[in-house]
Parts: C-alpha cells; sequence; structure tokens
C-alpha cells in the first residue's frame, strides 16, 4: 500500500492547471503546421499562422492562449493500491476532493487566471474558478495519473446530447454529428477536435465524448470500425467548407476522436464533444 500526501496533489494540480493554460501540447500544434500545409485558401493560411503564432508566444511569453481560462475538469486514475494521507487543516480532515480543489484555487490565483465560474441561478461567480468537475477511474497498480483538461465554453456551448434510436443506426450518428458541426458554425473557433461518444446511457455518452478529446491528437482508434467511423467523420466535416475561423478553407477539424461503450437494446445514445483549436489539457503522475 502506497500513501500520498494531499499537498503534492494540491500543489500538482496547481502546476497543471498553470500548464494547460500556457502550453499548447505539442502535437495540437504540429496538427496546426499540417492544417496550414494542406490548405489551399490564402485566408485560412493566414488564420493558421496566427493560431501557431498564438500558442509560440503564450509558450514562451508565459501568456494564456486565450482569455477564456474555462472551467476546469480533472481527471483521476487512481490506483488500487493507494492510499491518501490526509492532513489535519484548521480543525478539519481535508478529503482527496477538498485537495483537488485548493489546487485548482492556488493554480489560478499563482498563474493571474480568469476566474469564470458563477451559481448558475444568481450568477455570481465563486472568485477562484472553483469547483472544478472530477471523474475518477480506478485502475491496478499503487500510482495517481491526473489530467487537468480546460474547457472553454465557445465551444461547450455548441456541444450536444441526442438519444437517437437503434433503427438510426451509423447513418443517424453520422447525420448528427454532421449537423451539430454545421450548426456550430464558426462559433467553437475552428479548426476544432470533435469528441464523439457512442453508448451506454446519456451521461456516459457526454462522457466518452469528453474523453474522446483527450486522446492524443490524431491517434487512430486501435479498432478498425471506429477507425474508419473517425475517418469518414472527419473527411465529411472537413467537406462542410467551414475553416479556419469559419472563414472558409479545407481545414474544419484537426481530428474526429471517437469512444463507444455498450448500451441497451433500445437504445442508442450518442453525444458530440467539440473542442477549439486551443485543445488545453496537462497530465502529472504522482
Amino acid at each position: 500500500m502506497r500513501r500520498i500526501e494531499r499537498n503534492r496533489i494540491r500543489d500538482l494540480v496547481a502546476q497543471l492547471c498553470i500548464q494547460a493554460n500556457y502550453q499548447l501540447p505539442e502535437e495540437v500544434t504540429q496538427a496546426l503546421k499540417k492544417a496550414k500545409r494542406r490548405e489551399s485558401s490564402r485566408v485560412a493560411r493566414e488564420v493558421l499562422d496566427q493560431l501557431i503564432e498564438n500558442a509560440q508566444i503564450a509558450r514562451e511569453g508565459i501568456y494564456p492562449l486565450c482569455q477564456d481560462t474555462g472551467i476546469v475538469e480533472i481527471f483521476l486514475e487512481i490506483g488500487e493500491d493507494v492510499k491518501f494521507k490526509m492532513q489535519k487543516a484548521k480543525g478539519k480532515i481535508q478529503s482527496l476532493e477538498e485537495a483537488i480543489q485548493e489546487g485548482v484555487r492556488k493554480g489560478y490565483r499563482k498563474g493571474y487566471l480568469r476566474k469564470s465560474i458563477v451559481n448558475p441561478l444568481d450568477r455570481k461567480n465563486t472568485k477562484d474558478n472553483t469547483p472544478a468537475i472530477t471523474h475518477t477511474r480506478i485502475v491496478k497498480g499503487n500510482g495517481l495519473k491526473i489530467t487537468v483538461f480546460i474547457k472553454g465554453f465557445g465551444s461547450e456551448n455548441v456541444s450536444a446530447t441526442k438519444m437517437l434510436l437503434p433503427s438510426n443506426g451509423k447513418e443517424g450518428i453520422v447525420d448528427f454529428v454532421l449537423r451539430k458541426v454545421q450548426e456550430a458554425g464558426a462559433s467553437p473557433c475552428p479548426p476544432i477536435v470533435v469528441g464523439v461518444g457512442i453508448g451506454g446511457t446519456l451521461e456516459k455518452s457526454s462522457l466518452l465524448a469528453k474523453e474522446a478529446l483527450l486522446r492524443p491528437l490524431g491517434r487512430p482508434h486501435p479498432k478498425k470500425e471506429i477507425r474508419d467511423l473517425e475517418r469518414e467523420l472527419l473527411k465529411k466535416i472537413n467537406g462542410l467548407g467551414i475553416g479556419p475561423s469559419g472563414l472558409g478553407g479545407r481545414i474544419t477539424s484537426l481530428a474526429v476522436h471517437v469512444e463507444t461503450f455498450p448500451t441497451h437494446i433500445a437504445g442508442l445514445p450518442v453525444a458530440v464533444n467539440i473542442n477549439c483549436c486551443a485543445l488545453r489539457y496537462a497530465t502529472g503522475i504522482v
């Protein structure tokens, strides 16, 4: 049994919040450069140039990639042989969840990042960008893997879930994904990355779509059937002509990632989670 102290978790979460907001993953930068080489539109190439330059300035000058520093989602992979060592603070025992939220507060304060989280009804700002949303998976071993995903709402607002019928089949899935991308247009700041979740239940399909976005960009799914669906969707999305920043062009999407899960015989849940060109995430291991 391995013990991990709460402070290590808090500090790692804080570090990852700053890193994700300031440093675009290298595979995303490379995808933008590849898109530029494939673009035939002069305007589209200029937009891609600006996105690449923005990423470089943010990394070198230590600036946020975007003014929308997002809502924080934390993906935890917790080894079943891990025990968390909690410490007394101000008369109470702090939990793993509290350590994570403290890390977000610390990261957004230290990184001078905009606080965007509000109560959904009275719209009052929480003033520290918490609470973050946490997703937990128990895995083998004695490690702890933490992934911080920064989700802006220009893209989150155009994401959607639909309970299709089994009779809709693959054709219904493709039509739904294409319709959502077409309706989104320039709102999610293309070129976008499209995560698609198929199966499970209403909430499971949505989580699958979001998890799909965290697969290394452009890495095809290991299953041929799903890999072929990703290729078909990417080709059709890039045939829509929306292009970078919605100004036309060949590249509307950098990648489409699909994840699936078994579902009920009477259902076919499908979710589309769109991310802007700034796919911001960072991963650390304790």
